[in-house]
């Protein structure tokens, strides 16, 4: 199966109602590598990669978020793999 990497951006009302902890939650679910992180801006930074049908599993998943999250915009790319082991919360 393809495996695929995807970083960038989600926009909203995404930070202080455990959208990342949820998005590690779901990307564990799948079997997804990568880091999920708050920025000051308050947009919430994510990279995935995994198998491509997982990894798609997750945008579609980032674009509503966890109940009390309000997503405006999500903003992704595709790039190269980076080989990261495990999906974490980053500081």
């Amino acid at each position: 199966m393809a495996q695929i990497c995807v970083h960038g951006y989600v926009s909203g009302r995404v930070q202080g109602v455990w959208f990342r902890q949820s998005t590690v939650e779901q990307a564990e679910r799948l079997g997804l590598q990568g880091w999920v992180r708050n920025l000051e801006d308050g947009r919430v930074e994510v990279l995935a990669e995994g198998d491509e049908p997982a990894v798609r599993a997750l945008t579609a998943w980032l674009e509503h978020g966890p109940s009390g999250a309000q997503v405006t915009a999500v903003d992704l790319q595709e790039q190269p793999l980076q080989g990261i082991a495990g999906f974490v919360l980053r500081r």
